[in-house]
């Protein structure tokens, strides 16, 4: 159950320098800033950092996010406000630049999808994950060795204003500090770095305040909640002699729980608290009626009709590269955490995902 590591291909690389693309943007009168259907916390603080870092240039900028939208959403992105793909449709102002943040793949923009195609032009893709469609954008800054997105916007939002990260505005820093916190697993996962850290401790000392971003988005439990996680674990299989666990929900699961499917979010960590599971597998039938979800952006891939299971992935080590797995399946993500959307129904989507983990 090893793989080898594989870094992305086909033009998936960087074409301009943070100073290269805040030189461009300085020169826009008016910028849409759009992320990955379903924002988890990467994307969300993304979007909204550089739309406030915009703002302070005296750049029209508005976020427009695809739903489901999480629930904390209209509480974290506060006055600066954004726009809903569902709800509002396209912007209807033409923009002089567009900025996608947090992917660069078509099948995590699917919403936007037909408003983006043919404004590749203007278009700014800032990214991290290993893969991802060149077409998308013109201008691309792709950084795979980087924790979570937040890191080049930082850059980016530091360079516009023209000050170090500690010196952004308060609502910066906020946002930012989101995505990083986040993105790391709240400072848990291997991707937290000293550079990682220094961008923390910067942030705070612009004025993020980590208590309350924690308070408002990760300690709003539900009762459905956890009637849903108890559904969960109680699905939970081990497999490979132990090393691979995982759990599965039906839509029935959700239904009956009276749960929503930003309500899942975090269920994909629960296997990796077993000492002998190297790698856990959460299954989730079709994609629940709700108006939220968090979570979505390292989810990659897609297919067309029929039944559909989305896949998530998480490997403790680096032994096992997830986002190799998840390639197998239509998608992606990154080496410890990865995920697809098969079509097919959860006894088939496990039986594929362990065929390709190499364990029965």
């Amino acid at each position: 159950m090893s793989t080898a590591a594989s870094e992305g291909g086909g033009g998936w690389v960087s074409t301009v320098t943070i100073a290269e693309a805040a030189a461009w943007l300085s020169r826009c009168r008016r910028v849409v800033v759009t992320t990955h259907m379903k924002p988890d916390g990467d994307a969300a603080g993304s979007a909204v950092g550089l739309v406030r870092a915009l703002a302070a240039k005296g750049i029209a900028a508005r976020a427009w996010f695809a739903g489901p939208l999480p629930g904390w959403l209209a509480w974290f992105a506060g006055e600066t406000g954004f726009g809903a793909w569902e709800r509002d449709g396209a912007p209807a102002d033409e923009p002089d630049g567009v900025v996608v943040v947090d992917t660069g793949s078509w099948t995590q923009l699917e919403a936007q999808a037909p408003w983006l195609r043919g404004r590749g032009g203007k278009t700014l893709v800032i990214d991290h994950h290993r893969r991802g469609d060149a077409d998308v954008g013109e201008r691309r800054v792709i950084e795979t060795a980087k924790a979570a997105a937040c890191q080049p916007v930082a850059a980016l939002c530091a360079a516009l204003l023209g000050v170090e990260a500690s010196r952004l505005p308060v609502g910066v820093a906020q946002a930012l500090y989101l995505g990083l916190a986040t993105d790391t697993g709240w400072f848990r996962h291997s991707n937290v770095s000293p550079e990682v850290m220094r961008l923390a401790a910067s942030l705070l000392e612009a004025g993020a305040d980590a208590e309350a971003l924690y308070r408002n988005i990760e300690q709003q439990n539900t009762a459905a909640r956890f009637r849903l996680m108890a559904r969960a674990l109680a699905s939970l299989e081990l497999a490979g002699g132990g090393r691979v666990g995982v759990i599965s929900l039906t839509a029935k699961d959700f239904k009956e729980a009276g749960a929503s499917a930003d309500e899942s979010g975090g269920f994909i960590d629960l296997p990796q608290t077993i000492g002998s599971v190297e790698v856990s597998v959460l299954l989730t039938e079709g994609e629940p009626e709700a108006g939220a979800a968090g979570g979505g952006g390292i989810e990659g891939g897609g297919v067309g009709g029929g039944v559909v299971t989305k896949v998530s992935l998480r490997s403790k080590t680096d032994a096992v590269d997830v986002d190799l797995v998840a390639r197998t399946m239509g998608g992606g993500g990154h080496k410890r955490a990865a995920g697809a959307k098969v079509r097919a129904g959860l006894a088939e989507a496990r039986t594929r995902v362990l065929a390709a983990l190499g364990v029965s």
